[in-house]
């Protein structure tokens, strides 16, 4: 029933599913997940491929195509885009034609990707640009676990959380940040 409520949804906003777009030709690798709102340009789609273990966040964008020229050239610019295996695409993003990612990248939520990101970069803003690696971040983030509250699944909605639980996880969480299975 969820499942067919979640289709519907996608539907409704124009989506077009992740199975879809591959039988259009978009070659998509193992355990790719893709978050609502996301949208994968579908008129290239065959020109897109993405990695092993991509997560989209919500509202992600993919283009291969640029219409900019069109009016005044009569062509539209087109160009392949390349995801790499590991790769964590914040909520927002957009990411434009002719652009490779590589692996162990992150991009930051409402970032403007138009040019290469280098395999464990993370990039942020509009342009985006390189602020830092994702090995680096990812000790850092380790150590901060130790620190923080750490939940595990059965603290979500999807799992049932109690109000209980909610109510607790409010209390942990003021002026800190926390960490979720």
């Amino acid at each position: 029933m969820i499942r067919k409520m979640k289709e519907l949804l996608k539907k409704a906003r124009g989506e077009i599913s992740t199975e879809q777009l591959i039988k259009m030709g978009l070659t998509v690798g193992k355990n790719f997940n893709r978050r609502p709102g996301c949208i994968i340009d579908y008129s290239h789609c065959f020109l897109i491929t993405i990695g092993d273990d991509v997560t989209f966040a919500p509202r992600v964008h993919i283009l291969a195509h640029d219409a900019s020229t069109k009016v005044h050239l009569n062509y539209t610019k087109i160009g392949l885009v390349e995801i790499g295996d590991r790769v964590f695409i914040g909520a927002g993003a957009i990411v434009l034609p002719n652009v490779k990612i590589g692996n162990d990248a992150i991009i930051g939520a409402g970032a403007v990707v138009t040019k290469d990101v280098p395999a464990g970069s993370i990039v942020a803003g509009s342009p985006a640009r390189v602020v830092g690696n994702t090995a680096e971040y990812i000790e850092k983030n380790k150590e901060l676990m130790t620190l923080s509250p750490v939940y595990d699944h059965t603290w979500t909605l999807s799992h049932g959380i109690t109000p209980e639980q909610k109510r607790k996880m409010k209390e942990d969480l003021r002026n800190k940040i926390g960490f979720i299975e």
